[in-house]
Protein backbone atom coordinates (compact mmCIF):
# COMPACT_ATOMS: atom_id res chain seq x y z
CA UNK A 1 0.00 0.00 0.00
CA UNK A 2 1.68 3.36 -0.74
CA UNK A 3 2.64 5.80 1.57
CA UNK A 4 0.66 9.43 0.70
CA UNK A 5 0.36 12.05 2.81
CA UNK A 6 -3.32 13.64 2.15
CA UNK A 7 -1.83 16.85 3.19
CA UNK A 8 0.30 17.31 0.18
CA UNK A 9 -1.12 17.88 -3.43
CA UNK A 10 0.06 18.63 -6.79
CA UNK A 11 0.93 22.55 -7.11
CA UNK A 12 -1.49 24.18 -9.30
CA UNK A 13 -0.15 25.10 -12.87
CA UNK A 14 -0.10 28.78 -13.81
CA UNK A 15 1.52 28.28 -16.93
CA UNK A 16 3.36 25.99 -19.14
CA UNK A 17 5.65 26.51 -22.15
CA UNK A 18 8.12 24.96 -24.32
CA UNK A 19 11.51 25.37 -23.62
CA UNK A 20 13.34 23.25 -26.24
CA UNK A 21 12.96 20.30 -28.45
CA UNK A 22 15.90 18.22 -28.82
CA UNK A 23 14.94 14.70 -30.84
CA UNK A 24 14.49 12.41 -28.60
CA UNK A 25 13.41 14.52 -25.53
CA UNK A 26 11.28 17.61 -25.34
CA UNK A 27 12.07 20.42 -22.51
CA UNK A 28 9.11 22.65 -20.76
CA UNK A 29 8.59 25.47 -18.15
CA UNK A 30 6.14 25.34 -16.12
CA UNK A 31 4.78 27.99 -13.24
CA UNK A 32 3.48 26.72 -10.31
CA UNK A 33 2.32 27.82 -7.06
CA UNK A 34 3.38 26.14 -3.73
CA UNK A 35 0.23 25.93 -1.53
CA UNK A 36 2.25 25.96 1.39
CA UNK A 37 3.61 29.18 0.70
CA UNK A 38 1.80 30.71 -2.38
CA UNK A 39 4.93 31.75 -3.68
CA UNK A 40 5.34 31.06 -7.78
CA UNK A 41 8.70 28.95 -9.02
CA UNK A 42 9.45 28.23 -12.40
CA UNK A 43 10.38 23.71 -12.88
CA UNK A 44 11.66 22.36 -15.84
CA UNK A 45 10.45 19.05 -17.08
CA UNK A 46 12.06 16.53 -19.36
CA UNK A 47 9.37 15.34 -21.63
CA UNK A 48 10.43 11.65 -22.81
CA UNK A 49 8.34 9.17 -23.94
CA UNK A 50 8.47 5.93 -22.39
CA UNK A 51 11.16 3.48 -22.19
CA UNK A 52 11.48 -0.39 -21.54
CA UNK A 53 14.50 -2.45 -19.91
CA UNK A 54 14.30 -6.02 -20.99
CA UNK A 55 15.68 -9.20 -18.68
CA UNK A 56 16.08 -12.19 -21.07
CA UNK A 57 17.37 -15.38 -19.76
CA UNK A 58 18.23 -18.28 -21.77
CA UNK A 59 17.24 -21.78 -20.68
CA UNK A 60 20.45 -22.33 -18.75
CA UNK A 61 19.32 -18.83 -16.48
CA UNK A 62 22.21 -16.72 -18.24
CA UNK A 63 20.86 -13.17 -18.92
CA UNK A 64 21.42 -11.71 -22.36
CA UNK A 65 23.03 -8.20 -21.85
CA UNK A 66 25.03 -5.50 -23.71
CA UNK A 67 28.20 -3.48 -23.54
CA UNK A 68 27.56 -0.27 -25.14
CA UNK A 69 29.24 3.11 -24.42
CA UNK A 70 27.04 6.43 -22.76
CA UNK A 71 27.88 9.61 -23.79
CA UNK A 72 26.62 11.05 -20.22
CA UNK A 73 29.24 9.14 -18.38
CA UNK A 74 31.72 8.23 -20.97
CA UNK A 75 31.93 5.09 -19.86
CA UNK A 76 31.22 1.62 -21.28
CA UNK A 77 28.38 -0.32 -19.80
CA UNK A 78 27.00 -3.15 -18.87
CA UNK A 79 23.23 -3.30 -19.07
CA UNK A 80 19.68 -4.60 -20.08
CA UNK A 81 18.86 -4.27 -23.91
CA UNK A 82 16.29 -2.16 -23.90
CA UNK A 83 14.89 1.08 -25.94
CA UNK A 84 12.14 3.95 -26.43
CA UNK A 85 8.62 2.55 -26.87
CA UNK A 86 7.75 3.46 -30.67
CA UNK A 87 4.01 5.25 -31.24
CA UNK A 88 1.64 2.63 -31.54
CA UNK A 89 3.51 -0.18 -29.56
CA UNK A 90 3.15 -1.25 -26.08
CA UNK A 91 6.41 -2.22 -23.65
CA UNK A 92 5.87 -6.04 -24.64
CA UNK A 93 5.74 -5.01 -28.47
CA UNK A 94 8.37 -2.84 -27.85
CA UNK A 95 10.66 -5.04 -25.67
CA UNK A 96 10.72 -8.30 -28.27
CA UNK A 97 11.63 -5.98 -30.81
CA UNK A 98 14.57 -4.43 -29.15
CA UNK A 99 16.07 -7.40 -28.02
CA UNK A 100 16.03 -8.71 -31.29
CA UNK A 101 17.50 -6.09 -32.82
CA UNK A 102 20.11 -5.02 -30.29
CA UNK A 103 21.19 -9.01 -29.88
CA UNK A 104 19.74 -10.52 -32.32
CA UNK A 105 17.91 -12.60 -29.65
CA UNK A 106 14.19 -14.40 -28.98
CA UNK A 107 12.18 -15.92 -27.11
CA UNK A 108 8.58 -16.77 -25.27
CA UNK A 109 6.11 -13.96 -25.57
CA UNK A 110 7.30 -11.11 -23.22
CA UNK A 111 6.10 -10.43 -19.39
CA UNK A 112 5.18 -7.36 -18.04
CA UNK A 113 7.12 -7.28 -14.14
CA UNK A 114 6.02 -3.22 -13.47
CA UNK A 115 7.52 0.10 -14.34
CA UNK A 116 9.55 2.71 -12.30
CA UNK A 117 9.59 6.98 -13.28
CA UNK A 118 12.52 7.45 -14.64
CA UNK A 119 13.46 10.53 -12.26
CA UNK A 120 10.01 11.96 -11.04
CA UNK A 121 12.06 15.44 -10.26
CA UNK A 122 12.67 16.72 -13.56
CA UNK A 123 10.95 13.68 -16.21
CA UNK A 124 7.27 12.93 -17.29
CA UNK A 125 8.03 9.19 -18.23
CA UNK A 126 8.21 5.27 -17.04
CA UNK A 127 10.91 2.86 -17.49
CA UNK A 128 8.67 -0.65 -18.04
CA UNK A 129 10.71 -4.07 -17.01
CA UNK A 130 9.90 -6.98 -19.19
CA UNK A 131 10.81 -10.18 -18.87
CA UNK A 132 11.50 -12.62 -22.13
CA UNK A 133 12.13 -16.32 -20.72
CA UNK A 134 13.85 -19.12 -23.40
CA UNK A 135 15.53 -16.59 -25.32
CA UNK A 136 18.14 -17.85 -28.03
CA UNK A 137 20.29 -16.05 -30.68
CA UNK A 138 17.95 -16.66 -33.65
CA UNK A 139 18.84 -13.21 -36.17
CA UNK A 140 21.14 -10.87 -36.97
CA UNK A 141 21.49 -7.44 -35.29
CA UNK A 142 20.00 -4.35 -36.70
CA UNK A 143 21.91 -1.81 -34.75
CA UNK A 144 20.73 1.87 -35.10
CA UNK A 145 23.27 4.53 -36.44
CA UNK A 146 24.19 5.55 -32.99
CA UNK A 147 24.71 2.17 -31.38
CA UNK A 148 28.01 0.40 -31.04
CA UNK A 149 26.93 -2.64 -28.54
CA UNK A 150 28.41 -6.41 -28.09
CA UNK A 151 26.31 -8.78 -26.58
CA UNK A 152 27.15 -10.83 -23.62
CA UNK A 153 25.68 -13.63 -21.75
CA UNK A 154 25.87 -13.33 -17.81
CA UNK A 155 24.82 -15.77 -15.28
CA UNK A 156 21.94 -14.38 -13.93
CA UNK A 157 23.26 -15.22 -10.38
CA UNK A 158 26.06 -13.02 -10.64
CA UNK A 159 23.97 -10.09 -11.01
CA UNK A 160 23.93 -9.32 -7.52
CA UNK A 161 27.98 -9.14 -7.13
CA UNK A 162 27.83 -7.30 -10.71
CA UNK A 163 25.24 -4.39 -8.93
CA UNK A 164 27.41 -4.33 -5.49
CA UNK A 165 30.99 -3.97 -7.19
CA UNK A 166 30.01 -1.53 -9.63
CA UNK A 167 30.73 -3.30 -12.91
CA UNK A 168 26.41 -2.79 -13.55
CA UNK A 169 25.63 0.97 -11.92
CA UNK A 170 22.95 2.41 -14.03
CA UNK A 171 20.02 3.00 -11.70
CA UNK A 172 17.35 1.79 -13.91
CA UNK A 173 19.18 -1.56 -14.94
CA UNK A 174 19.61 -1.85 -10.93
CA UNK A 175 16.01 -1.15 -10.40
CA UNK A 176 15.19 -3.64 -13.42
CA UNK A 177 16.42 -6.53 -11.76
CA UNK A 178 14.49 -5.32 -8.18
CA UNK A 179 11.23 -5.08 -10.05
CA UNK A 180 12.03 -8.58 -11.55
CA UNK A 181 13.06 -10.01 -7.82
CA UNK A 182 9.81 -8.73 -7.16
CA UNK A 183 7.89 -10.37 -9.34
CA UNK A 184 9.71 -13.92 -9.08
CA UNK A 185 9.10 -14.30 -5.35
CA UNK A 186 5.17 -13.02 -6.02
CA UNK A 187 4.99 -16.38 -8.40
Amino acid sequence: MPIKNPELTPWPLKESRSAGDYKIFKVRSDLRTSPRTGKEHEFFVIESVDWCNIIALTTDDQLVMVEQYRQGTNLVELELPGGMIDPGEGPLETAARELREETGYAGDAPKGSGFVYANPAIMNNKVHTVVIRNAAKQHDTELDAGEDLITRLVPLAEIPNLIDNGTIGHSLMVAAFFRFQIAENAD
